[in-house]
């Protein structure tokens, strides 16, 4: 069985089912590895495309606080794929490489505004104890409603799952996602910073 596993590799578009049209459109021909990786499995990925177009918008997060969210996850999961791939996304839509480093810290309070803090707090709690604690909710509610705390703990799923395939196939970053973030970030220090992370955690 686990042998079979670690064959499975992305799928090129011309091997692809015709039911997974929409997410070729949508990608404009260059699905990234990702997709192509889930492409394996056509039913989970015409179902997914949905979800993860709303996740990656940050839902009604908006887009900076959900790039807050999935960076986090990726620290947590160790994810450099997940990592590298929402460098680029993150800053494209205001955070600065600063704020991005600082998602390596587990300090939640250094540097961050309330809201931002209690975001990072709140992704802690969900990967550690899958659920948010009665006190930060308190919290959380001074800056998000309950539909942002809903796409908070959603979004923060979604790309548990994907970390978890990720990792489960040492997928590699896409070539030109690398080339954007090359100056910003890579894979040795994310390894490195990220292990410091969860020693952090013990």
């Amino acid at each position: 069985m686990s042998n079979k596993l670690t064959q499975v590799k992305p799928l090129a578009t011309q091997h692809w089912d015709k039911a997974l049209t929409k997410v070729i459109e949508d990608t404009k021909g260059a699905p990234l590895h990702v997709h192509q990786l889930m492409a394996n499995n056509p039913k989970l990925l015409d179902a997914w495309w949905d979800f993860r177009n709303h996740s990656v918008e940050g839902g009604t997060l908006g887009k900076r606080a959900g790039e807050l969210v999935i960076l986090r996850v990726a620290v947590h999961m160790q994810a450099w794929y997940e990592w590298g791939s929402h460098v680029d996304r993150a800053l494209t839509c205001g955070l600065s490489i600063d704020e991005i480093n600082r998602v390596l810290s587990h300090s939640t309070e250094a540097g961050w505004q309330p809201a931002d803090s209690a975001l990072l707090e709140a992704v802690d709690e969900l990967v550690s104890h899958h659920c948010i604690s009665g006190k930060l909710q308190v919290q959380l509610a001074k800056h998000f409603n309950t539909a942002q705390l809903m796409d908070l703990i959603a979004i923060q799923g979604m790309y548990v799952i994907l970390a978890c395939m990720i990792k489960s196939w040492g997928l590699a970053l896409d070539p030109q996602v690398h080339d954007r973030i090359a100056e910003h970030t890579s894979e040795r220090d994310f390894v490195v910073a990220a292990a410091r992370f969860k020693a952090s955690l013990n």
